[in-house]
């Protein structure tokens, strides 16, 4: 496993019953979806007692999303959401999938081990729900793609 390295004034801590509003604010403002933000599966990112970052791990029977990663703006591009989503792989447990808008996060989570596929190559645990994102895409021509991550094929997945 790879060593976590944040800068001394960050902590990295699983999420809190009382962190659910700064989760819920952090993914409204970056257009996120808002629906099953349930605070147990939720990683964040704190720096004197705010929170600056988040992102979750969602379970499903055959597969896990990482999903609702959001750093806040003031720290982009400072590595924190490469730190997080690093944190995440390591914790998950299954197969790990994600779904991204546009080239930009494409790009970001390409870099991360994270490659496209196509919606037929998902679980079925997870065909449904990025099936809506899909349909999305094609109707309104919204910029969404899957990605499944490959990186290091040795994990145990328990």
């Amino acid at each position: 496993m790879t060593e976590i390295v944040l800068p001394n004034s960050f902590n990295l801590r699983p999420a809190s019953a009382k962190d659910i509003w700064s989760i819920r604010k952090l993914v409204l403002t970056a257009k996120l979806d808002p629906t099953q933000l349930h605070w147990q599966q939720f990683w964040v990112i704190e720096s004197d007692e705010n929170l600056v970052a988040c992102g979750q791990l969602r379970n499903f029977e055959d597969a896990q999303e990482l999903g609702s990663l959001v750093v806040v703006k003031a720290w982009q591009k400072c590595g924190l959401g490469t730190t997080l989503t690093k944190y995440l792989i390591q914790q998950a447990t299954k197969p790990l999938y994600l779904e991204c808008l546009g080239k930009k996060l494409e790009y970001f989570y390409s870099r991360l081990d994270f490659v496209p596929i196509s919606l037929a190559e998902l679980p079925q645990s997870l065909k449904l729900k990025f099936g809506i994102s899909q349909l999305g895409r094609k109707i309104f021509k919204i910029p969404v793609i899957i990605m499944e991550y490959k990186g290091n094929q040795l994990i145990n997945y328990n």
